[in-house]
């Protein structure tokens, strides 16, 4: 079931993400996961705890392959999520529900007067508000930053050919000051979201509580009960959309998969650890 078919609320919930999306949640949960628990310890190697994670984990040099298999899997998730919203888009015709509006900038204003006591009732907001929208392009923008300076890294020698030397310390600062951001985001801001405000089900069950969704989507829980949803499209035009989709999506997959492929394979300097070894004093 895609985003655009919820009909009628029943009493497990109201239908929201589909098998697809919730997928890649999970493969988004894990990589991320990853990523942190192994790179953190190398940006604080010189740390007590980090010594002891690395240490744990197998070492250094098996950390820092497992870091980056665990990156390898982000960018796949990443390809998956862009192919499945050009599908949604193009075949599905959903509308393009995380494209930021006017209206959650007062949407915003007018939480945060009721948050102050200055206005008594929450605004009715739409099937993604404003803090989902802040959050999932945060989550794109950071995903960029650590893609194009996680190349610089992992391909130095590559990188200096382009750019001075310096760029690669630069690089190096900005990925960690990232995972730091993204990993305090999500234990702060996500974290209270989704399990401590009220306990959002929806990434796993694929269906949302009809009392969180009149507080978060009251504009999208009016709509389903007044029946105003978008349809999906009857099978002959179904038919003829994938006739135009399929062969795009299928090149453009190829294209990305070859991407990450070079990307993962076109140096290998950056995981090969130099032994220390002594100078001769005279």
């Amino acid at each position: 079931m895609t985003t655009a078919q919820a009909t009628h609320p029943t009493d497990e919930g109201i239908p929201r993400f589909s098998t697809v999306q919730r997928l890649q949640h999970i493969l988004m949960l894990v990589t991320f996961t990853g990523l942190a628990l192994t790179g953190l310890p190398q940006k604080f190697s010189a740390q007590g705890w980090a010594i002891s994670m690395l240490d744990l984990f197998g070492g250094i040099e098996f950390v820092r392959i497992i870091h980056r298999v665990f990156a390898t899997g982000m960018m796949f998730g990443v390809i998956v999520h862009l192919i499945d919203t050009l599908y949604r888009l193009t075949v599905m015709r959903q509308r393009p529900h995380m494209l930021p509006r006017v209206s959650d900038f007062t949407d915003l204003v007018k939480v945060i007067a009721n948050n102050l006591g200055l206005r008594v009732e929450r605004p009715q907001m739409p099937r993604f508000n404003f803090e989902e929208k802040l959050e999932y392009w945060a989550f794109v923008w950071g995903t960029a930053i650590m893609v194009l300076t996680g190349f610089m890294l992992w391909n130095p020698i590559a990188t200096t050919r382009l750019l001075p030397g310096e760029a690669i310390p630069a690089a190096k600062t900005a990925h960690g000051a990232e995972a730091i951001l993204a990993v305090i985001a999500i234990l702060t801001w996500h974290f209270y979201s989704v399990h401590l405000r009220h306990f959002n089900k929806s990434m796993w069950t694929g269906r949302l509580d009809r009392h969180v969704m009149e507080e978060e989507h009251g504009l999208e829980m009016a709509d389903i009960e007044a029946g105003n949803v978008q349809r999906p499209p009857g099978q002959t035009v179904y038919q003829k959309r994938m006739r135009f989709f399929l062969p795009i999506a299928v090149v453009l997959t190829l294209l990305l998969i070859a991407g990450l492929i070079w990307f993962v394979s076109f140096e290998s300097t950056a995981i090969q650890t130099i032994p220390a070894y002594s100078v001769p004093l005279n």
